[in-house]
């Protein structure tokens, strides 16, 4: 009972410094694709704090698996290191029944994981996402770049050049009052923000306007101004959270995502049927009227049937995007316990208790694991395999490698003794003569 505690205490300190350091090294990425954005859009602090909380989620749903992969390997290469491992299979224990408290731990630690990706993760995402889009249009003067067509809701505006507060060159297409939209050019033009920037105002000066005359076809207005004003309101500039009725299957909660599967299987079963009924008309109909008739009624009823067979793929490419994004929570919740079973063996057989080294071989572990994880979700989303196999073959293939690596460590096999690697590094010339001394091999 003691050597259990003993045991699973060893991982806390191990498992927190891990998780501080992976998550740091994750947070150090996003600051630079985010770097940006906070530069060009001189974002307050507020804004950029609440991005990187909303951030962090994501961060751990990798973090956490990685930290107690990293954590296993450093705690039992500690104990190996300091020969704890030796006394305990000195006295007749098996290290492995020993491990009934972690493991609990560890199954303890895949259901919060399950909850965290199932529920938190996927609203964490869409707020995300939300403040993202209302981001893009923090400081619109900072949207309208020169030489770009820069789209502000009924507005497309075009200028030579943007010194920050004045637009030279100007030309703006403006859809907001006719179906037909209005040419608007001008040599200079001012930018005003208003209600705490939601709305902007540009004051547009010596210019001329061109409208479409809608009751005469061909015809243009002219009209030439000294200023004119543009009004652009609800630029969506305030940053407060809101919920949208649209969410991506990442954005989705359990509940979510079940009924979304639910309703889009119901749906294709519906279309499948409609585009079976539509083939069995085609070839079966019997027209005895004129031969345009006829024509008409076949092009209307293919239209039909291809349009259906065309929402039929929809569907199919939805629902398996739907599925793998599904599996692929549970499987990367569960990997936490597979990264145990291999973590245990490793830390036995590397024999290391340096942090750098347990990170280093957790780095390559994890990223050979998590790329194959991509791939399996790219050939899940392709159907080149079921949703299932696609995310879960990750899984099944470490597995099977940890339990070759408890087998290995049973039989007291060595992956890479690092004691005996730095004795030969540092007694080169004398290593191929004498064997390394039994402090150093045991």
């Amino acid at each position: 009972m003691i050597l259990k505690r003993y045991i699973l205490k060893e991982h806390i300190s191990p498992f927190l410094i891990s998780l501080l350091v992976v998550t740091f090294v994750l947070l150090i990425d996003r600051v630079i694709d985010l770097l940006n954005i906070i530069i060009e859009k001189q974002l307050p602090a507020g804004i950029v704090l609440e991005v990187f909380a909303l951030s962090m989620p994501y961060m751990l749903a990798l973090s956490i698996p990685m930290a107690v992969l990293v954590a296993t390997i450093l705690a039992f290469g500690r104990m190996s290191v300091d020969r704890e491992i030796m006394v305990i299979k000195t006295s007749g224990i098996n290290i492995y029944k020993m491990l009934t408290y972690l493991i609990i731990a560890a199954i303890m630690l895949t259901g919060l994981m399950v909850y965290f990706n199932h529920w938190f993760l996927p609203n964490t995402n869409h707020k995300l996402k939300n403040l993202m889009l209302k981001i893009a249009y923090y400081k619109p003067m900072t949207i309208i770049e020169a030489g770009e067509y820069n789209n502000l809701l009924d507005y497309t505006v075009w200028c030579r050049e943007n010194t920050e507060t004045e637009l030279l060159d100007v030309l703006i297409y403006d859809r907001s009052e006719s179906r037909f939209p209005r040419t608007i050019y001008a040599k200079s033009g001012q930018v005003i923000q208003m209600n705490n920037g939601n709305s902007m105002r540009i004051i547009l000066k010596e210019g001329e306007m061109q409208q479409r005359n809608e009751r005469e076809k061909g015809r243009y207005n002219s009209t030439s101004f000294e200023q004119y004003i543009i009004n652009i309101r609800d630029l969506g500039n305030r940053t407060d959270i809101f919920e949208t009725g649209y969410r991506s299957d990442r954005e989705m909660t359990y509940g979510q995502l079940t009924e979304t599967l639910d309703t889009r299987k119901a749906e294709l079963g519906l279309k499948r049927d409609e585009a079976k009924k539509l083939q069995v008309r085609l070839d079966t109909a019997d027209y005895q009227g004129n031969p345009y008739e006829m024509q008409v009624e076949q092009k209307r009823l293919y239209s039909m049937q291809q349009v259906a067979q065309n929402r039929v793929l929809e569907l199919e490419d939805n629902i398996r995007a739907l599925q793998v994004e599904y599996h692929k929570k549970f499987a990367l919740s569960f990997a936490i316990i597979i990264f145990i079973m291999i973590g245990v063996p490793l830390g036995l057989m590397t024999r290391t208790s340096g942090i750098g080294m347990a990170f280093s071989v957790s780095s390559v572990i994890f990223l050979v694991y998590y790329v194959a994880l991509n791939m399996g979700e790219q050939a899940g989303d392709r159907g080149m395999m079921s949703p299932f196999l696609a995310m879960w073959l990750s899984n099944i293939v470490f597995f099977v490698l940890a339990c070759l690596l408890i087998w290995g460590s049973i039989y007291e096999k060595r992956i890479l003794d690092l004691q005996v690697l730095s004795w030969r590094l540092k007694h080169m010339k004398l290593s191929k003569k004498i064997a390394p001394p039994d402090e150093v091999i045991h």
